[in-house]
C-alpha cells in the first residue's frame, strides 16, 4: 500500500485537515477506523488531525469515538487501539508555522522506522482554503524519501474558471499524479458494480446500446431540506452539488466504452471520450424546482431558511436531459433528476428498453433494468410473463437480486472506506481526473451562468412531493414510459 516497499520498516502518516470538522467526524474518521479494524491500514500508520480549533488531544479523541459505533467488546478494544494512533496539531492553514509543527509531528512518528515515508494528505476543508492549505502542504510537510497523496473534497470549483483556477493552483505543487479529487459516489458499491454488469455480462452486453435501449434515468432524491444549511447551499445549488459530480459520474460508466485494461487511466480516459461527446446544456434541456413548506405546515420551505435570501432562485430540483452524439447512444435521452425535500431517499439508474418490435401480446410494457444505488442495494430486471393460472396475459413481474437477502452475510462498507483504500493502494480509477472534470464543467458553465444572470424562476413544490407538478410530463416529454400497475418492493429475508 502506498507504494510501500517493505510493510515492516515502511510508516504511512495520514494527515486530515479540517479534522475538527463535520466531514472529518461523520465520514473520514469512521471509515478510517473501519479500514483499521478490518486490517486494511498499513501496520506502521499514523493518523494526525489538524485544524485551526485548539483541542486537548483526549477531548478530540473522544469527539472522534463518539461518532464511531462499536458492536461488540472486541471491536471496543480495536477502536482504543485506534484511537493511540491518532494525534492532534492545531494551526492556521495561511501560514507556514502550523504545517511546520504539522512537519515535526509527522516526523516524530516516521523516525522509529528505516524505510520509505509515506503521507496522505487528506484536505476535509471548505473550497476556500484549499489553495494556501495545498500550498502550505507542499512547501513544508511534503514527504522527501516516500509517496505523497493530496485527497480534494468537492466542489471542485463553482464553474468553468474557477476549476481551473483551482486546478492551476493545484498543479503549481502537485502532480497530476499525486492528486486525488474524491466523489464519493464512485466508492458506493452498486456504482462500483456498474463496471461488472455491463462488461462481464454477454447478454448486457449485447443490448448496450441504440438499438435495444430507448432511454436512460439516473435519480437522486432526498425527503430532508437544508435543514438550517441553507446559506452554504444556496451558494451552490442542486445542479453544483448533485448533478454535475455524482449523478454525471454514474453516466460515464453507464455510456462509456470498454476501456483496454482496468488501469486507472484507460477507465478514465473512456469517461472523458463520454464527456466530450455531450453538448452543453441550455434553459430548454432542464426543469428546475424550488422546495416550499409541506401542505401540513411542519416542514417549513427553502426560503423559510434563514440563511437563504428571501428572493432566491436557486433551484432545490433539477431535471436535465443529455445525448451523447456518438454511434453507440445517438438519439438516447440520458435523464438526469435530483432535488432536496422529496418523497423519499433513493438513488437509482433506470434503463428502459425499446418496445417489443411486433408485439403480439396486449398491453406488453418496456423492459427495464434497475440499479439501485442506495438504499436497500439491487438489481432487478423488470420482465414480461404469464400471468399465472388459466389467463394467457402477459404481466409485469421481475428477476430481483435484492442485496439484503442475497448478500445478507455481508456487511457493505461505507464509500469513504473504499475509496480512503484506494488511495492507500494508489488506485486512481474511481477518482476524478483534471481533463475530466474540465469536460464535466464545459456541459454545465453556460447553463449555470444563464440561470443566475437571468434569474430563471424555479417552479414551486411542496415539501415531500415527488418534484415539481410539471415533472411526469417533462420525463414523458423526453420519452420515459411508465409501467402502469406496476411497484417493486425489495427482497426481504
Amino acid at each position: 500500500m502506498v507504494g510501500v516497499a517493505d510493510p515492516n520498516k515502511d510508516s504511512t502518516v495520514v494527515i486530515v485537515l479540517g479534522a475538527s470538522g463535520d466531514l472529518a467526524f461523520k465520514k473520514t474518521y469512521p471509515a478510517l477506523f473501519g479500514l483499521f479494524k478490518n486490517g486494511f491500514v498499513p501496520p506502521h500508520v499514523q493518523i494526525i488531525g489538524y485544524a485551526r480549533s485548539h483541542i486537548e488531544l483526549d477531548d478530540f479523541r473522544k469527539r472522534v469515538s463518539s461518532r464511531i459505533k462499536t458492536n461488540n467488546d472486541e471491536e471496543k478494544k480495536l477502536l482504543d487501539e485506534f484511537l493511540k494512533k491518532c494525534t492532534y496539531v492545531s494551526g492556521q492553514y495561511d501560514k507556514p508555522e502550523g504545517f511546520q509543527k504539522l512537519n515535526a509531528a509527522a516526523e516524530e512518528v516516521e523516525k522509529k522506522y528505516q524505510g520509505q515515508k509515506h503521507r496522505v494528505f487528506y484536505m476535509a476543508l471548505p473550497p476556500s482554503v484549499f489553495i494556501p492549505a495545498s500550498e502550505g502542504l507542499r512547501q513544508n510537510a511534503y514527504s522527501k524519501n516516500g509517496s505523497n497523496r493530496l485527497v480534494v473534497e468537492k466542489p471542485f470549483g463553482k464553474d468553468l474558471e474557477s476549476s481551473k483556477e483551482l486546478a492551476a493552483a493545484l498543479a503549481a505543487h502537485w502532480q497530476e499524479d499525486e492528486i486525488y479529487r474524491i466523489d464519493h459516489y464512485l466508492g458506493k458499491e452498486m456504482v462500483k458494480n456498474l463496471m461488472i454488469l455491463r462488461f462481464a455480462n454477454v447478454f448486457l452486453g449485447a443490448a448496450w446500446d441504440r438499438f435495444h435501449i430507448h432511454n436512460v434515468q439516473i435519480t437522486f432524491k432526498e425527503p430532508i431540506g437544508t435543514e438550517g444549511r441553507g446559506g452554504y447551499f444556496d451558494e451552490f445549488g442542486i445542479i453544483r452539488d448533485i448533478m454535475q459530480n455524482h449523478l454525471l459520474q454514474i453516466l460515464t460508466i453507464v455510456a462509456m466504452e470498454k476501456p483496454v485494461t482496468l488501469d486507472a487511466e484507460d477507465v478514465r480516459n473512456e469517461k472523458v471520450k463520454v464527456l466530450r461527446a455531450i453538448a452543453p446544456l441550455t434553459v430548454d434541456d432542464v426543469l428546475l424546482g424550488q422546495y416550499t413548506g409541506s401542505k401540513d405546515g411542519k416542514e417549513p420551505g427553502y426560503l423559510d431558511d434563514p440563511g437563504v435570501p428571501k428572493d432566491s432562485v436557486t433551484p432545490t430540483f433539477a431535471a436535465a436531459v443529455f445525448y451523447i452524439n456518438n454511434e453507440r447512444w445517438d438519439g438516447v435521452p440520458f435523464i438526469l433528476k435530483c432535488g432536496k425535500a422529496l418523497n423519499e431517499h433513493k438513488t437509482e439508474v433506470r434503463i428502459q428498453f425499446q418496445d417489443v418490435a411486433g408485439n403480439i401480446y396486449p398491453g406488453v410494457e418496456r423492459n427495464e433494468l434497475v440499479i439501485r444505488v442506495q438504499p436497500k442495494e439491487a438489481v432487478y430486471l423488470k420482465l414480461n410473463n404469464k400471468q399465472p393460472g388459466l389467463s394467457s396475459n402477459a404481466v409485469m413481474s421481475e428477476l430481483d437480486l435484492s442485496y439484503s437477502k442475497r448478500y445478507s452475510d455481508v456487511k457493505i462498507p461505507d464509500a469513504y472506506e473504499s475509496l480512503i483504500l484506494d488511495v492507500l493502494k494508489g488506485d486512481k480509477a474511481n477518482f476524478v481526473r483534471d481533463d475530466e472534470l474540465d469536460a464535466a464543467w464545459k456541459i454545465f458553465t453556460p447553463l449555470l451562468h444563464k440561470i443566475e444572470r437571468e434569474k430563471v424562476k424555479p417552479e414551486p413544490y411542496e415539501f415531500g412531493a415527488r418534484g415539481p407538478a410539471s415533472l411526469n410530463s417533462w420525463v414523458e416529454g423526453h420519452g420515459y414510459a411508465r409501467t402502469k400497475g406496476y411497484s417493486w418492493t425489495p427482497g426481504k429475508l
